[in-house]
């Protein structure tokens, strides 16, 4: 099993995971072009796809979806809220409906040899979730556009190999930038996205001894930057209530314009 973003930051986001037999792409919020490059990347093609998995409607993770549905005949799975906002979005291009496949939070299924469950996430969306899948003993999590987290976040992800997680801007750039007040209220709201200092103190919850690789994803390109969000969420665990240390973890930054190094796990 192997895990890496092809594309993640507030402008666009694509994740890959995958064993030798099926291959999922967690959204498809970049042309189609950028996808299929980064999966030339992974010696893959559009047609080793199995699945699309959808977290939620914003164009930062559907812009491409529509192309690569109806290039490749790629089956297409949301919750029944997020497949509806798709099909009222404009921009998408006619997707087939035969391609939708339904899920629910909370309710595990399989694609080939992935055991994949879907948990809500706190997010300004119809039906927004995030994912974990498994394989073979093995399991990564990504857990992007949360407002909040609680124990029940805090839940989905323990014991996992790899996790990709949000840390999307820093607080203080974001008070003091450009963005309109309504903008800085939604996204440092409970339906909006994690700051670097709460993604480090929800990854002090879910460290442990065979915690492999973490990536930090969906950076804002105005409120934060990769330096930034390693060294804040290095500090809130070198602070955090926990027996481990930033230095005992490969902390990366999954970037919004080139793939990450790949994680075999």
């Amino acid at each position: 099993m192997r895990m890496c973003s092809i594309a993640s930051g507030s402008s666009g986001n694509c994740i890959y995971i995958g064993s030798e037999n099926s291959h999922i792409l967690i959204d498809a919020g970049i042309s189609g072009k950028r996808v299929e490059a980064g999966l030339k990347e992974l010696e893959l093609q559009g047609t080793d796809v199995n699945g699309i998995l959808i977290t939620h409607e914003h164009s930062d993770h559907i812009r491409g979806l529509g192309v690569l549905a109806r290039k490749y005949e790629v089956p297409i799975y949301a919750t029944p809220g997020t497949a509806a906002a798709i099909r009222e979005m404009d921009g998408l291009g006619r997707i087939d409906e035969g391609l939708f496949v339904e899920i629910g939070a909370d309710v595990p299924f399989a694609i080939g040899d992935l055991k994949i469950s879907p948990f809500r996430i706190s997010h300004d969306a119809a039906e927004p979730v995030a994912y974990r899948v498994a394989c073979g003993g093995h399991c990564a999590a990504v857990a992007t556009d949360l407002g909040v987290y609680t124990a029940y976040t805090v839940d989905n992800l323990k014991d996992l190999d790899v996790l990709l997680l949000e840390a999307n801007h820093d607080i203080h750039m974001l008070e003091v930038g450009g963005y309109p007040y309504y903008l800085k209220r939604r996204i440092a709201g409970e339906r909006g996205h994690l700051s670097n200092e709460s993604a480090g103190k929800l990854l002090c919850q879910v460290l442990h001894d065979n915690l492999k690789a973490v990536f930090l994803g969906h950076l804002s390109k105005e409120n934060n930057y990769a330096e930034l969000a390693r060294e804040t969420v290095k500090l809130e665990v070198q602070l955090g209530d926990t027996p481990y240390q930033p230095e005992d973890f490969p902390i990366n930054v999954a970037c919004r314009d080139e793939i990450s190094p790949c994680v075999e796990i």
